[in-house]
């Protein structure tokens, strides 16, 4: 999303406003009308990223962050429905007329800071950046923990940036059982989940995301994603594993579906197939 909507820098804010829409409000902190005040005339001078969250920045040190959470979009194209439209930002100057930003399940959030606030509203709340976090820094956060290591990984004030599709992912990597307790991790066990969680992260984003069969998520110009096709065990129960030929479970942890292969991801240990894969060599 940030890379998709790189194309906004530069230019200048016309308006900003709430399209008319029946479905349920979603959280946008200041009002609308106080945010279209502080932003009129002002000019976009940067995209950054703070886990899941885009952050749109102004040359007044203002920054516009949003978190899209389960299907929200940040579009520079025509939206895929306009029933599910809750912000839209008309800008000059620029290749781009406007930034909208798009939520089916109206889950999402907008908020206006100052820089200043960041720090405590925004940072405070999130651990290490997922693609930046260390295996020392990983283990610290959740070696005591007796959680699932799959559902700890969700966990954003340990690690900002890794969502329940990727942590499957991350972990199938890893060769690590999802339903293993955190304080039950060796340190070897940790310094993989690390490594994959960069293989795994830098090719989705490269892919630019993984766009299901519902069809939601949606890159800035409204084209899906193509991390899908590469799916090592996500969505794929029943189906045949591709590094050990055992079949691939789906469970259910915290609310969240868990695709894994019990063959060749194990609590303790390396299954030789993982082993022959050779990826985090």
């Amino acid at each position: 999303m940030r890379r998709g909507v790189l194309p906004i820098v530069g230019s200048r804010i016309e308006s900003v406003d709430c399209p008319p829409c029946l479905r349920r409000p979603i959280q946008i902190r200041p009002r609308i009308d106080a945010i279209d005040r502080r932003l009129r005339g002002h000019t976009v001078s940067g995209i950054g990223r703070r886990g899941k969250r885009v952050m749109i920045e102004f040359d007044d040190g203002q920054v516009m962050v949003i978190e899209p959470r389960m299907t929200g979009l940040v579009l520079l194209a025509d939206p895929p429905t306009t029933d599910h439209l809750r912000l839209r930002i008309v800008l000059s100057g620029g290749p781009c007329e406007q930034l909208l930003f798009w939520d089916r399940r109206g889950l999402g959030t907008i908020r206006l800071l100052h820089a200043t606030e960041v720090i405590s509203i925004v940072d405070a709340k999130l651990g290490v950046d997922a693609l930046q976090i260390t295996a020392d820094q990983l283990r610290q956060k959740l070696g005591t923990s007796r959680r699932a290591i799959k559902v700890a990984l969700l966990d954003q004030a340990a690690v900002a940036g890794i969502g329940n599709l990727y942590a499957a992912e991350i972990l199938y990597l890893a060769g690590i059982d999802p339903r293993t307790r955190c304080d039950k991790l060796t340190g070897p066990q940790w310094s993989r989940i690390v490594r994959a969680t960069g293989e795994v992260l830098e090719l989705a984003i490269s892919h630019e995301g993984s766009t299901l069969s519902d069809g939601t998520y949606r890159n800035a110009l409204n084209d899906a994603g193509g991390y899908q096709n590469y799916h090592r065990v996500y969505d794929r129960a029943e189906k045949p594993c591709l590094r050990c030929g055992g079949t691939i479970r789906r469970i259910v942890q915290a609310q969240r579906s868990t695709f894994f292969c019990p063959n060749c991801q194990r609590k303790s240990g390396l299954h030789k197939s993982v082993v022959a894969d050779g990826t985090l060599e």
